[in-house]
């Protein structure tokens, strides 16, 4: 009988069984037990691989059964006379008839699921004979034997020939190969060195298969190799781990790379690679790794602060709801590690914190803690600060208080909130305790850095004491945040903070990174916005007048015209100007120190107000008391702070915008870098918000946004770039310069590794030209404009990809007062044509048109391009007419080459949807000499 390998898995000379066939009428396959002379092997293996192949759930019994079939044949021998030994005949006929039955299964393509049983059938077959094989053996000898067995014997040939598949033609013969060696690799037991060389080797190399499925299977065999000696390896070679986290890493295939990820054994030289698919392109390997690879890991403080801190930012992030749902489970899951249950939530939580570094990532920590609460409800539930709680604050304890009530406001439980914290009094006193420790701490540490340095010091290093400061300084921060969402209806509690926050402010002592948080505090206690800002005005004249106090007294000048009543008078009758004294350096670096620290109260006070200027009279002193002589300061950081505080005060008050608008233009071009990015988003943020002030200078503006987006620094370049891209999208700003110029900088490979710039443009096209028919209609006329750009670009084929997607007016949104642009795209198939014709691609249109046979493979992908596009059924006449003398002229001369299949193709799929318009012969080529002048 002759049975097509396509069709059929097994057959047996008796019952002619079909892949996948059920099993014949009248009963299930008997498969017989025990071998027997004058039986025929495929008679006995045949009905046992027929019942394997339907369910996994007999393989178990059908495997004894044919392992007693191979015991008894392997006990028929035959002498070979002359002492030369036996010939393990039956042993041969079994292996034979085995081998025949895999063979049946090679061929078949992937997705049947009979194959599929029948190669986890082999596998558990051979899993099954070695195991037997090796516990015989052990039981004989008290150990395993390292001789030749039938079982040994067995699996080294079944290896053998499928290793010589591993290099067949067809896909499907490969890809059931090494999905055998797959399955099977983990129970071979020990091989020859010989033979396990040859099956690295040909892993290693269907790892580069060019079909996916194969490298897959490829992986997984070759994942179960992992433990190379290095001693044994050459000195070039790679280790199994390394070729796993290069396909991890780069193999285009989200199967493989997913397969690769699975099966990769997490190491220190492995986990950076494996953490790095947190960003992978697929979703599924995202999930996979927090769902799996992560939550297999004994503990957490396997990885290191910085990895943990990356697993917990990029998970619960992710802008999949899916993986971050698995991030948030992962985080919630790390709670449950630390010994004490529900019962001791909050000591289980603090560990959770000491995982990060709280001081320098709060953000990530403050991710982890919120996620914990929602994806543990009871674990939020369980959560109670007693009296005891307040009493030795550390950093721990007093952001996971915060990070609770947030949560808590966040929610609207504010029952919790209220039955969970002290009254406002008793916090107060807690905040004063907490700072004057901090200040005590300061002092030490200013007095130690007094000291000889040659001394001996008392055990307490400088790292310590910074540390013990900072941590403290975090704790102060935490407990303002946490004041912020209190309940002040008492009128004590209220006034006891504001008064311990007013006098803190006013320090001069006070941490620039507390500054901040007082200021919300005061925000929170102010009647109005004029009685902060009135405030902080205060705060800043005593810091000035404190810093004053040192300068030197002016000598009296002495006047010949004084008179009688001792009045000093010049000519002019003003009192002349007392001579100056020279400020002693140290006086001077206070009064520098003062300064920055009244800009940076203006800063944070500018920043939460919304007021204009006029309604506030007491800005009016700041301006030229403070701000304006830091911006005129040859102190870089004097000079940053105080360029930042007069751009505020522009953004509430136009005359002044208007007035340091060039200025702030001047200072994005010469300055330093940190200062022309604080200046460039000034320069932004005034164009938003005085937009019609700004433009009626015609040209101006654009001309000097042009030259804003010249920059040599990639991260003044991503402000410019941003900037000019929200104007753009405001509608603000509608320059054709300005588009043309974001779009070389996002297709130039110059820009490659500036990837916030990237990033931000690859969100503004789509968005842009999405947003409009209009927005459409202008990209569409870019594309020539890019092809003809001299600078380096990215190949015109994927340039075409990206205008076809933005310009696909099938995307863009309706609007009321807009019509959609159904034929944006006809007039790119356009230019695409004559971008093929006569654009970055020349052909000569000369009366004896020859085809390009030397055309290039970007001319062939452009051609494919045309059949993507939307070419509406009722395309006005006119440019119905024209585009199809262009595909007639460009099919002429593209004939005989490799793009013109693909040109015939996309007009018969896109170009042939109206009859009237499309269908018809070839024109001739008398009729495609007017053409030339669409050419111009």
């Amino acid at each position: 009988m002759v049975f097509s390998a396509k069709l059929f898995l097994v057959a047996t000379l008796l019952s002619g069984a079909v892949l996948g066939a059920p099993a014949p009428q009248g009963g299930p396959i008997i498969c017989p037990t025990a071998y027997t002379p004058g039986v025929e092997l495929p008679e006995l293996i045949a009905p046992i691989f027929q019942q394997a192949q339907f369910s996994l759930a007999n393989h178990r019994k059908n495997v004894v059964s044919l392992h007693k079939v191979h015991e008894q044949a392997a006990q028929i021998t035959q002498s070979l006379g002359k002492g030369k030994g036996l010939q393990l005949t039956g042993e041969a006929a079994f292996n034979k008839a085995f081998i025949s039955m895999v063979n049946r299964i090679l061929p078949i393509k992937k997705g049947v699921s009979q194959a599929d049983k029948s190669i986890k059938f082999v596998a558990a077959f051979v899993r099954y004979t070695s195991e037997k094989a090796a516990a015989e053996e052990k039981e004989k000898n008290g150990e395993t034997d390292e001789d030749e067995t039938t079982a040994s014997r067995f699996v080294a040939l079944l290896v053998k020939h499928l290793l010589r598949g591993f290099q067949a033609k067809d896909k499907n013969v490969r890809l059931r190969v090494l999905q055998c060696i797959a399955e099977m690799i983990s129970s071979v037991g020990e091989m020859e060195e010989d033979l396990y060389l040859a099956l690295r080797s040909a892993l290693l190399e269907r790892i580069r298969d060019k079909e996916a499925p194969a490298r897959v299977q490829a992986v997984i065999a070759l994942a179960k190799l992992q433990g190379d000696n290095p001693e044994e390896m050459e000195e070039d070679e790679q280790s199994v781990s390394e070729v796993l986290v290069d396909v991890l890493q780069h193999d285009p295939s989200p199967e493989v790379r997913r397969a690769a990820l699975l099966n990769i054994a997490a190491s220190k030289v492995t986990l950076d690679s494996i953490l790095s698919r947190t960003r992978d392109q697929d979703t599924t390997i995202r999930k996979l790794l927090y769902a799996h690879v992560l939550a297999g890991l004994p503990h957490p403080k396997l990885l290191t602060i910085a990895q943990r801190e990356e697993v917990v930012k990029n998970g619960l992030k992710d802008r999949e709801s899916t993986v971050r749902a698995a991030a948030g489970r992962l985080v919630g899951g790390w709670v449950d590690l630390f010994e004490g249950g529900l019962v001791e939530a909050l000591t289980n939580l603090r560990q959770l914190l000491k995982m990060f570094d709280l001081i320098g990532s709060e953000e990530v920590a403050q991710e982890a803690l919120l996620s914990a609460f929602i994806t543990r409800p009871d674990l939020f539930d369980s959560v109670e600060f007693g009296d005891t709680y307040w009493e030795d604050l550390t950093p721990e304890k007093a952001f996971l208080a915060r990070v609770f009530v947030d949560h808590c406001v966040s929610i609207k439980d504010t029952s919790r909130v209220e039955s969970s914290l002290p009254v406002v009094t008793a916090l107060a006193f807690k905040i004063q305790h907490c700072y004057n420790a901090l200040l005590e701490l300061s002092k030490e540490m200013e007095a130690q850095d007094r000291e000889d340095s040659m001394e001996v010091d008392d055990g307490d290093s400088q790292a310590d004491r910074e540390e013990r400061r900072s941590s403290m300084e975090f704790t102060v921060a935490q407990l303002l945040k946490l004041a912020v969402n209190l309940d002040y209806s008492d009128e004590i509690g209220r006034r006891k903070m504001f008064g311990l926050v007013r006098e803190i402010t006013g320090q001069e002592s006070l941490p620039e990174g507390l500054v901040a948080r007082c200021l919300d505090v005061l925000r929170k206690l102010s009647p109005s916005e004029r009685d902060l800002i009135r405030l902080v005005v205060e705060v800043i004249q005593e810091l000035r007048d404190l810093a004053r106090q040192d300068e030197p007294e002016p000598e009296p000048v002495v006047n010949g015209d004084e008179s009688q009543f001792g009045d000093d008078r010049t000519e002019g009758g003003r009192p002349p100007a007392p001579a100056p004294r020279e400020i002693t350096p140290e006086t001077q670096a206070r009064i520098e120190s003062i300064d920055l620290r009244c800009l940076v109260l203006c800063i944070g006070m500018l920043e939460r107000v919304n007021s204009t200027l006029q309604d506030n009279s007491a800005l009016h002193g700041l301006l030229p008391e403070l701000i304006i002589p830091s911006v005129r300061s040859k102190d870089p950081l004097l000079r940053e702070r105080g360029l930042i505080s007069l751009g505020l005060c522009s953004l509430i008050d136009k005359k002044i915008a208007l007035s340091s608008f060039t200025l702030f233009v001047q200072q994005s071009q010469v300055a330093t870098e940190e200062i022309k990015k604080r200046c460039m988003e000034t320069v932004f943020d005034l164009l938003m918000v005085y937009e019609s002030e700004f433009f009626k200078a015609e040209n101006r503006i654009e001309i000097l946004l042009l030259q804003i987006m010249d920059q040599d620094s990639p991260e003044v370049q991503a402000i410019a770039c941003e900037g000019v891209a929200k104007l753009m999208l405001s509608g603000i700003v509608a320059d054709d310069r300005l588009l043309r110029s974001l779009v070389i900088l996002y297709l130039t490979p110059e820009t490659e590794d500036n990837q916030a710039l990237r990033q931000c443009l690859s969100y503004f096209f789509p968005v842009f030209c999405y947003s409009s028919p209009l927005n459409q209609r202008r990209m569409q006329h870019e594309y020539r404009e890019s092809l003809d750009e001299d600078q380096e670009m990215i190949p015109p084929s994927q340039i075409t990809l990206l205008f076809v997607d933005w310009t696909d007016p099938q995307k863009a949104v309706e609007m009321k007062d807009q019509a959609t642009d159904t034929g944006v795209q006809a007039e790119l198939a356009s230019d695409i044509i004559k971008a093929l014709l006569i654009g970055k691609y020349p052909v000569q249109l000369e009366p004896n048109i020859r085809a390009d046979l030397a055309i290039s493979k970007d001319k062939k992908i452009l051609c494919q391009m045309l059949g993507r596009l939307y070419i509406p059924a009722d395309l006005d006449n006119d440019k119905a007419l024209q585009l199809k003398i262009l595909t007639s002229a460009l099919m002429m001369v593209l004939m005989m080459s490799a793009a013109g299949g693909a040109l015939r193709e996309s007009r018969e799929r896109r170009l042939t949807k109206d009859a009237t318009s499309w269908t018809g012969r070839w024109l001739s080529r008398r009729e495609l000499k007017p053409i030339n002048k669409w050419f111009k």
